[in-house]
Formats: C-alpha cells, structure tokens, sequence
C-alpha cells in the first residue's frame, strides 16, 4: 500500500504535478511585468489562484478518506495527490509571490504552507518506512498477543521464584507491577524504559529498572554466590525467564516507537493545515478587500 501511494495509476499525479510545475516556471519566465515579479500582477493572481485551488482540494482530503461511500475516486488516488500536488505547491506560491516577502499575513500563509508541506514529507517517509519495521518487529503477532505473552511470562516468572526461598517472589512481583511500558510522548518517542522495582538492600528501595537491567544484575550477582546446586539451578531457570521477558520488552518499547513515529506528525500537520487556512483567508481577504 504505501509504495503505491506514490505509483498509483502508474504515477499519474506525478506527472499531473510535473505539467502544473513546468507550466508555472515557464510562464513565470516569459511574463515579463511592469515593475518586480509580485503577487499583483495578472500571473502573480492567476499563480495565487492555481495555488488557492490546490489548498483547498489538499484540504479536501481530509473530508474524502472519512466519507466512506463516496463516488468521488478512491482514496488511494487523492492521497497520491495529496502527496504529489502538495509539493507543486512550493514552486507554485513561491513563483506567485515573485520571491517577494516581509512580515506580514501574506507571508505568514507561506510560511505556514512550508511547515505544512514538510510536515507531510515527514509523514510519506514514515509510512514508507516504519510500516514494514513495524511488521518485522511484531514477527506475525499483534500488539494484543504481544501482550498476553508477556502476562503469561510474568505468571511463569513468579511461580519460579516461588518454588525458591528469600525474596525471590517479592522480587518478580516488583518487577510485574512496576513495569513501564509507554509514557509521555516524548518517551515513546525515543523508545525509554522508565520500569523500576524493589530490590532488597537491607531496606527495600526502587531502583531503575530499565530492559530489566536491574533485575538480571541482582539475580546474577545472587547466583554467582550460589553454593547450592538446586538453588542455582533455580536461579539461572529463572533469570533466563526474565532474559525472554527481557527481549520480549524490548520488542514492545521498540512497537511504542515506532507507532509513535508512525502518528506524531499528524498533531503538526493536522493544526497547520488549518491555520494555512485561516491565513489563506486573511490573505486573500486583505488583497481583495484593503488593496
């Protein structure tokens, strides 16, 4: 799906944004207006209207993905030129402000229109990439399975620890209970483990825990002074119980990620949109109205 989103019906908005581009530089070079290249000029209008139209059939989008019975094409084609005619904006607006700025709405709206595109350039490259890493990191198993494995580790790692004296159960059940998965954004972002747990050290304390660093250290270190054969047997039983929980833990903070990537960046291009919007009105409000 996402490969053909940019070779839908044979990269047809490709070219379709390829003629528009084309047909605006070469315009662009052969008006040759009274003063400097600007927006006033009848090709500056002609290029603000093109580019206006584009907006607001881009904007469109979002209207079209949600009506799920309408006729009007199938989405996959209007999210190809979503992708395609949004970057023939930059040569289109730029090439209708005639490289002319300043600090005001209508530059504003430019600006905006950059922030949008880029945000969306962002977008392409994460549902070109992080789909199939999201697929080979599940290995044919859902969120929700991942999941119910991980419970079911937890069980099999406090009924081991169990069957072994001292705080070994205090220990797993810590771990259980104090394991964090997820976060604040910016820790699902970069894939941080903030778990803890309960270590005994004279006085029970919380300690970072993170990819179940802690834990395998404590249980290590209690198996290197291990002199009975049963209990080290144990031990290692159980601390290669926590290593597959361990790998397991890995691939759901990696999971987390990655869908984290896959959705940041619609909370910026979503709200640009809209404020382009807003600037696109002012925008043409104040030529219209105040010029």
């Amino acid at each position: 799906m996402h490969v053909s989103i940019l070779s839908y019906a044979r990269k047809r908005y490709l070219w379709v944004a390829l003629i528009v581009c084309a047909a605006s530089v070469l315009a662009y070079a052969w008006h040759e207006p009274l003063d400097v290249p600007s927006g006033g000029t009848w090709l500056g209008y002609t290029l603000g209207g093109v580019g206006a139209a584009l907006i607001l059939l881009l904007l469109a989008f979002g209207i079209r993905k949600r009506s799920y019975h309408s006729n009007l094409g199938k989405v996959q084609g209007w999210l190809s030129a979503h992708v395609y005619l949004g970057a023939a904006l930059l040569i289109v607006v730029t090439l209708h402000a005639g490289l002319q700025f300043g600090w005001n709405v209508h530059t504003l709206a430019y600006v905006l229109m950059c922030a949008v595109i880029a945000s969306g350039f962002f977008g392409v490259f994460a549902y070109l990439r992080y789909p199939h890493a999201l697929s080979d990191n599940r290995s044919n198993l859902t969120r929700e399975q991942m999941l119910e494995e991980l419970a079911s580790l937890d069980e099999r790692c406090v009924r081991a620890a169990a069957r072994i004296p001292g705080e070994y159960a205090d220990v797993m059940v810590s771990n259980r209970d104090r394991t964090a998965i997820g976060g604040s954004a910016w820790r699902l972002l970069m894939g941080k483990d903030s778990s803890r747990v309960a270590l005994p050290n004279g006085s029970e304390h919380l300690v970072a825990n993170p990819e179940q660093g802690a834990v395998l250290e404590w249980l290590g270190d209690r198996l290197s002074r291990s002199t009975d054969g049963t209990l080290t047997q144990q031990i290692a039983e159980l601390m290669s119980l926590v290593s597959t929980r361990q790998a397991l833990l890995r691939r759901l903070l990696r999971d987390a990620r990655i869908k984290a990537w896959l959705e940041i960046w619609l909370y910026f291009h979503v709200p640009l949109s809209f404020a382009l919007l807003a600037a696109l009105i002012a925008h043409v409000v104040s030529v219209f109205v105040y010029w």
